[in-house]
């Protein structure tokens, strides 16, 4: 079995980064983590990963996840 090498701490921390603005979105939002991934048609373990920053995200998911929540996908991702 291979074992993807462990991304450095600032992919960690903007990682982080994105999950703090999905979460922020979401209860903008009024939206339940389990509302979220039912309309974004995954299971809440792999949603609150990502929004907890513990998993990396796959675009495709990123863009369900925003139109999930009903803003444009660069809120999510944005960087200041």
């Amino acid at each position: 079995m291979h074992h993807q090498p462990m991304p450095p701490e600032r992919v960690h921390a903007r990682r982080r980064a994105i999950g703090d603005q999905i979460r922020a979105a979401r209860l903008w939002a009024n939206l339940s983590q389990e509302e979220v991934a039912l309309r974004a048609g995954i299971t809440l373990g792999p949603y609150n990963r990502i929004e907890q920053g513990h998993a990396a995200a796959r675009i495709d998911t990123l863009i369900r996840v925003a139109d999930a929540i009903g803003v444009p996908l660069a809120d999510l991702v944005r960087e200041e």
